[in-house]
């Protein structure tokens, strides 16, 4: 079934503002169940979690479903999903417990093609335990990451491999599977970046073959927060830091502090969101989900190749995001123009796209855009065609 654009953007109060959004690789906009869920959810009695009061019990149910709503959009056991702040605080604290096992000789491999908070967290955790850090590079021309790239800095004493399921930055693909049989055969962990990925495309933790993955829900219409997920039994293996106090349990042991309530309820009422897409769609919610994002991927990719043959029309803009398989994010630069000077252009017509490296700073330089970047152009379920042939209009504007 196809995605009905009109309405979803319906249920979307921010819209109204009138402009044309393409900010979403930077965090989507709000569905109103949404906003109601964390409304209901701070308007209700809540406590500490437990089972005799009745806030207790509503701070228990809201954790509960979120687990189980973030294990059905990816794939994992609701028993291996963490929450936090963020993907980065949580990529930084599950790099501070591992390391505690790494020493001198030990390897850790991270790419070029990845967002600073999946490159930074594992090379100071390496340099802290004296581990030596690896890089992969990707083809600046192609935009393509081979998994021979990674194949070529594995070696046995590798423990583990960083890698994103999608860039952020030029929205490639990688074959993180293959990446994955590459690393385990080598003996090491993969950690999976799904942050940008999880927004456009169904995620599945043992089909990516990650031991570890973190998304963000504010990336796919949800609040702001941070969601790792693994295996329940790799999960048990390890010890982070947390206050003697707090529950040993997995995987609370890895959450520091009350949760935030109101933002988990919205989190699962984004994936309830999700698994509406497709108002077909029949089954449980991972099966909603699947059809939800094979309508989403299809609506995507029809704007996505319209946005770039109209870049292609206007002339004097360069396209960086080529890859074969990629997500409907595209970074471009204009002959003679700054790309926070087109940005700004296209501010002044009513188009949100931004510029900048977007913390892939790595790959931004590796593209020989320097620290600058470009101009990011993003999709979310709620573009439309409206919305594209206002973008192709606004830059047919530019001042040449």
């Amino acid at each position: 079934m196809a995605l009905d654009v009109d309405a979803v953007r319906a249920r979307i109060p921010a819209l109204k503002s009138g402009s044309a959004r393409f900010d979403a690789p930077g965090g989507t906009q709000t569905p109103q169940p949404v906003i109601d869920a964390v409304a209901e959810a701070l308007s209700r009695p809540l406590a500490n979690r437990g089972r005799t009061t009745e806030g207790e019990r509503n701070a228990d149910g809201i954790v509960a479903r979120a687990r189980g709503a973030l294990a059905d959009l990816l794939g994992a056991d609701p028993r291996g999903v963490v929450f936090g702040r963020s993907a980065t605080q949580l990529t930084y604290d599950l790099s501070r417990t591992l390391a505690r096992t790494w020493g001198p000789g030990d390897e850790v491999v991270v790419t070029r093609l990845d967002h600073d908070s999946n490159i930074r967290p594992w090379i100071q955790a390496a340099e802290v335990a004296g581990a030596a850090v690896r890089c992969a590079d990707f083809d600046a021309d192609t935009g393509e990451l081979d998994p021979g790239r990674v194949a070529a800095v594995l070696s046995p004493r590798t423990r583990l491999v960083a890698l994103t399921a999608a860039s952020n930055l030029i929205g490639t693909r990688p074959d993180v599977p293959a990446v994955a049989a590459l690393a385990h055969e080598a003996g090491a962990l993969l950690h999976v970046d799904a942050v940008h990925h999880a927004a456009h495309a169904a995620v599945d933790l043992a089909a990516l073959g990650a031991d570890t993955l973190v998304c963000s829900p504010y990336k796919f219409l949800g609040p702001h927060l941070g969601v790792l997920a693994a295996r329940p039994e790799f999960l048990e293996g390890l010890r982070p830091d947390k206050l003697l106090p707090s529950s040993d349990a997995v995987p609370e042991r890895f959450e520091l502090g009350t949760l935030p309530y109101e933002l988990l309820a919205g989190a699962a009422a984004a994936v309830d969101f999700l698994a509406g897409l497709d108002g077909a769609a029949r089954g449980g919610r991972r099966a909603r989900l699947a059809a939800s994002f094979a309508a989403l991927e299809a609506h995507e990719s029809v704007l996505r190749e319209r946005i770039e043959r109209g870049l292609a029309d206007l002339g004097g803009i360069t396209v960086h995001s080529r890859a074969a398989h990629r997500t409907p994010t595209l970074l471009f630069t204009v002959a003679g123009l700054r790309p926070a000077e087109v940005s700004a252009h296209l501010a002044g017509h009513g188009v949100d796209a931004p510029a900048g490296s977007f913390y892939a700073l790595e790959a931004s330089r590796h593209l020989g855009l320097g620290d600058g970047g470009g101009v990011r152009v993003g999709l979310a379920p709620y573009s439309s065609t409206e919305d594209v042939d206002r973008l192709l209009t606004a830059l047919a504007r530019l001042p040449r």
